[in-house]
């Protein structure tokens, strides 16, 4: 019985079925059977059936009120989904995940769980990820730890640059820099809104880009910063159409302290005719390549 998880399945499954004979369900001990015979499946590397344990035994754990031993299942049923290939299995599995946690009080496990799920979802079903990014920031958020969303919207940046969402990639980064500035992250913050501005500037968006660093140089803490520098820079020598310039300007220390898909894309400017900025957003002629954004 021991090495065999087929009936270990099928023992834990006629515990949790009501007859005339069995009144009620015996969840405790079908569970800890639900559990060996996962550990049993994933061993063999039958991880489909495995993930069928996991979520059984997910279930067997929220019926017996313990919704973090649930939730830590329902987890690795999300992880053996991902290796199976079933992407909508994975984000609905570290979805539940994160709701078992948040029934425990627990919001950074909560957002922990969702992040896995977008990191798993990155490369099969991209806009899945930047959902999934998007409410473990949420998560956060709404439990006034911003500061350890951080990674969370950078990743969710990452993606949208790599989807050629730039707008949306700025507007994440402008998210990034609010919710730095309610942290006191002061140095997290600048570095937010120069990376916003260059993702506009990169989109050939002139307009959007200045509209940008007029919005940021209201802020103090921006004003007085190497961000602003590197930033106003950029912005002149846009204005005068200085293409060596702009080259360097993008080369500069500053710039070369953001995060990396950022610098990638600053390594490129100006992607077309400068003098096409100003008429306002302009299709970039340069995607990044894959390698790009590894």
């Amino acid at each position: 019985m021991a090495s065999d998880p087929d009936k270990l399945m099928a023992k834990a499954d006629k515990m949790t079925k009501l007859s005339l004979t069995r009144w009620n369900a015996d969840w405790r001990n079908a569970t800890a059977l639900y559990e060996q015979a996962g550990n049993a499946y994933r061993l063999a590397r039958k991880f489909e059936q495995a993930k069928e344990a996991f979520e059984k035994a997910s279930k067997g754990h929220e019926m017996q009120a313990s919704p973090w031993d649930a939730a830590k299942h329902m987890e690795t049923a999300g992880a053996l989904a991902k290796d199976v290939g079933n992407w909508n299995e994975v984000s609905d599995f570290y979805r539940r995940a994160s709701e078992l946690y948040m029934e425990c009080g627990r919001a950074q496990p909560a957002s922990d769980a969702l992040a896995k799920g977008a990191r798993a979802l990155e490369d099969a079903m991209p806009d899945g990820a930047i959902q999934l990014y998007t409410d473990a920031c949420t998560v956060l958020e709404e439990d006034g730890k911003e500061q350890m969303a951080f990674d969370l919207y950078r990743a969710a940046t990452n993606v949208y640059i790599k989807l050629e969402k730039y707008t949306d990639a700025a507007t994440f980064l402008l998210r990034l820099a609010l919710a730095a500035d309610k942290c006191n992250a002061t140095h997290s913050q600048c570095k937010a809104y120069l990376s916003a501005i260059i993702v506009y500037l990169y989109a050939h968006d002139f307009e959007q880009a200045e509209k940008c660093y007029n919005d940021c140089c209201q802020v103090d803490a921006f004003m007085n910063s190497d961000q602003n520098r590197a930033a106003s820079r950029l912005m002149s020598a846009y204005t005068d159409g200085d293409v060596e310039e702009i080259k360097r300007a993008a080369q500069s220390n500053i710039v070369s302290n953001l995060d990396h898909v950022i610098i990638k894309i600053a390594r490129k400017l100006p992607t077309g005719d400068v003098s096409g900025f100003k008429r306002g957003a302009i299709e970039p002629e340069d995607p990044l390549d894959e390698d790009d954004l590894t």
